[in-house]
């Protein structure tokens, strides 16, 4: 199940849910940014699992637009080249 901001479309909060159901993991988008006026990204996203009650956060920053890549630059051909 999600949460999503209705006004921009940003995914605010993710819950997983195990096999029984019973919910397994959290993951929280925060700290969103407007880049370019029109990307919005999260700077801080955190997975808390419920049952362990473990967390990991990832922190983003320098984020980089317009920078040459291509679709063709991510196809299978083009990966699997990649060393």
């Amino acid at each position: 199940m999600g949460w999503v901001d209705k006004e921009h479309y940003r995914v605010l909060k993710n819950d997983f849910y195990d096999r029984k159901n019973s919910l397994l993991k959290t993951l929280s988008f925060n700290g969103y940014q407007r880049y370019l006026d029109k990307f919005w990204r999260a700077d801080s996203l955190k997975m808390v699992n419920h049952q362990t009650g473990k967390s990991t956060e990832l922190l983003w920053k320098n984020y980089r637009f317009g920078n040459g890549y291509t679709e063709r630059d991510f196809d299978q051909r083009s990966l699997r080249n990649v060393r």
